[in-house]
């Protein structure tokens, strides 16, 4: 079957250019949805062969019908958890690339949680309450915000004096690891049962990372600086070869746990595993995003071992759309679409 009778399609923000551009390059039309303002963007890097341009993300709904007619499969990224309910994608008529089961597992920190501690993975102190924090803690809020709003505490009090800026917000109080953020990222194919190691990245933050330029005389200088951890972009890394196989097995036994917890299919496509790395080379994870990530971006048109392994020119935007199109070819889109 003709890929070329499908359109691959994402909303235009996040990742888009590659998720296009991959798609592309696979032969697939494109379509992006993108805010009024953004279009230039993607007209300008030629990797929509149609926008439509809209006055919010949530408009996609109405969009259904013609998007069933053109036979669009949709892949999720990051923007589709920040501006949209996870509610509104159950009963949606277009193809959406994945399995939206993993949606409510990966945006809720308690069942995160359990996922990640019942695929024995290291994860860092949670404190159910305030009054128990005896140790630096990071404050985290619920959903895919880019950091937005996170906070360093402690100890109680330091809590309760900065916890006076957020109001009806749901969090998290998580241990905070003194480390290296690296977040791993992979992909696992239900077509060949395989995971792939894709790329690594770490997170440059507004403005914890600029505080460091900044002397120690000069911090005291200057009036109260309170870090915030929006992340403004990233940059690439490799790890240490060594750790390589237990960054394999940590994905393997996510992915194999998400069979258990959340469906038969469980979690494929891309995801990651966003954590530390320690002085002791002992890794925790304090999250897992299961669709692409933004830090994937740096690594168009290849990471070292997406080069490694392919020997071409391999994204995870591309990556994705290369398992649509072996799907197609096998007649087993119905696998890895819902």
């Amino acid at each position: 079957m003709d890929v070329s009778n499908y359109t691959i399609a994402t909303l235009g923000s996040h990742s888009a250019l590659q998720i296009l551009k991959g798609a592309k390059d696979e032969g697939f039309k494109t379509l992006c949805i993108a805010k009024k303002g953004s279009e230039k963007v993607y007209k300008s890097f030629g990797v929509a062969d149609e926008i439509i341009s809209v006055n919010q993300f949530s408009e996609l709904f109405s969009l259904q019908d013609e998007l069933v007619k053109r036979n669009t499969i949709l892949i999720p990224h990051g923007s589709f958890i920040a501006y949209m309910k996870i509610d509104d994608f159950k009963d949606m008529k277009v193809m959406y690339f994945g399995n939206k089961d993993v949606l409510e597992w990966e945006s809720a920190r308690d069942l995160e949680r359990q996922w990640l501690t019942e695929a024995n993975i290291k994860i860092p102190r949670i404190f159910e309450t305030p009054e128990e924090i005896d140790r630096p803690v990071i404050v985290k809020f619920y959903g895919a915000k880019g950091g937005m709003g996170y906070f360093l505490a402690k100890d109680t009090k330091d809590f309760y004096e900065k916890m006076t800026h957020h109001t009806n917000e749901k969090y998290v109080i998580q241990e905070y690891i003194i480390g290296v953020p690296a977040y791993f990222h992979y992909f696992y194919s239900l077509l060949t049962n395989e995971l792939e190691i894709m790329s690594f990245d770490k997170r440059y933050e507004s403005n914890v990372d600029s505080i460091g330029r900044i002397s120690a005389r000069d911090q005291f200088a200057l009036k109260k600086i309170d870090p915030s951890y929006v992340v403004v972009g990233n940059i690439p890394i490799t790890v240490r070869e060594s750790l390589l196989p237990e960054i394999f097995d940590m994905g393997e036994r996510v992915v194999e746990k998400s069979k258990e917890l959340i469906s038969k299919r469980g979690l494929f496509g891309p995801f990651c595993l966003e954590g530390v790395i320690t002085p002791e080379a002992d890794i925790y994870i304090f999250e897992i995003s299961a669709r692409i990530v933004a830090g994937t971006n740096l690594f168009a048109p290849y990471s070292p071992y997406t080069y490694i392994k392919y020997g071409e020119p391999m994204s995870t935007g591309r990556r994705i759309a290369l398992e649509i199109k072996n799907a197609i070819k096998e007649n087993m889109l119905s696998e890895i679409v819902c």
